[in-house]
């Protein structure tokens, strides 16, 4: 019962994740920003080493918090090198990046007596063990829940996600596809980027012991770029999306379960299963999508192209 229990906490705490992550995602797709959320989740580890120096513990909550306000300073730092350097996007991304980046190794460096860096938690997460650490508890009839710390924070980072997105979805849509527009209808374009920026930190953060710096990337990107090949509404995908991402979260800890056994391993990670399983909805959308999938386009220029595809002639 206790493996039943852990499995479903693992599924929505990956659902959780997902669906945090696809919110902003979509908009960071639109406005051709789609590595952001890498640069943040690389540039996070100053912010957790400095609040470990600063305050000598490792608790969660200090953690959080130093590595959310680097990450801001990750969108804010680029923004000003693309701007005031004119330099393109992209490269003040890696600059700013792999320049906090080395800095927050340097530092870990400095406390590498006091604090336990595991590599393989840093790239794919934790997800197997956040069933371990419990926010609090409550007794539902016989039973005795227990809710994961990871449950309560990436479902309080996806309902701020989901509300910002419903409060500013005209400004963020219109800011997104045309910033010269929104500033015309009264918009702060500037603003709309700085609080997208601010989300994407928080919710790489919060998602980053979940899932890893690594397949957060899956999860801010490929369910929302899955979503915009099957519609051209942007509500439609940003609903789209999120249910993408948390199928993924389902199918992937179910594959993480049978496929190993299958295929001769003793196990996989679920966080890495779940971004294959992002990958093989991508590729299905891509070959199947109604408007723009391959096969699709494909069967509809051999159809346009067939001596019998118009009509025949009348006697």
């Amino acid at each position: 019962m206790t493996w039943i229990i852990d499995d479903t906490w693992m599924v929505i705490i990956g659902a959780l994740a997902a669906i945090a992550c696809a919110l902003p995602g979509c908009f960071l797709l639109l406005r051709g920003m789609s590595m952001m959320g890498d640069a943040i989740s690389h540039a996070v580890l100053p912010g957790l080493a400095v609040a470990f120096l600063v305050t000598g513990a490792r608790a969660s909550f200090t953690m959080f918090i130093g590595a959310a306000v680097v990450g801001v300073l990750t969108a804010v730092f680029t923004q000003w090198i693309s701007t005031l350097g004119k330099v393109d996007r992209g490269a003040s991304m890696g600059i700013v990046f792999t320049t906090l980046f080395a800095m927050g190794l340097l530092l870990i460096v400095q406390a590498a007596d006091h604090v336990d860096l595991d590599p393989s938690c840093v790239l794919y997460g934790n997800i197997e063990w956040t069933t371990l650490d419990v926010a609090w508890e409550f007794t539902l009839g016989e039973t005795l829940i227990e809710v994961p710390r990871a449950a309560v924070v990436l479902g309080a980072v996806t309902l701020l996600n989901l509300l910002i997105t419903i409060a500013f979805f005209k400004e963020l849509k219109i800011s997104s596809f045309d910033p010269e527009l929104a500033t015309t209808q009264g918009i702060n374009a500037q603003l709309m980027h700085y609080l997208l920026m601010t989300q994407v930190a928080i919710t790489t953060v919060a998602a980053f012991e979940v899932v890893g710096s690594i397949i957060v990337i899956a999860m801010l990107i490929t369910p929302a770029a899955t979503a915009h090949l099957l519609t051209d509404r942007l509500g439609l995908m940003l609903l789209l999306s999120a249910i993408i991402g948390a199928l993924s979260a389902g199918i992937g800890h179910l594959l993480a379960i049978v496929l190993p056994p299958l295929m001769g391993y003793s196990a996989t990670t679920t966080s890495g299963m779940m971004a294959v399983t992002t990958g093989l909805f991508f590729i299905a959308a891509w070959l199947f999508a109604p408007r723009y999938g391959w096969i699709t386009r494909l069967l509809q220029r051999k159809e346009v192209a067939s001596p019998f595809s118009g009509s025949l002639p009348s006697d």
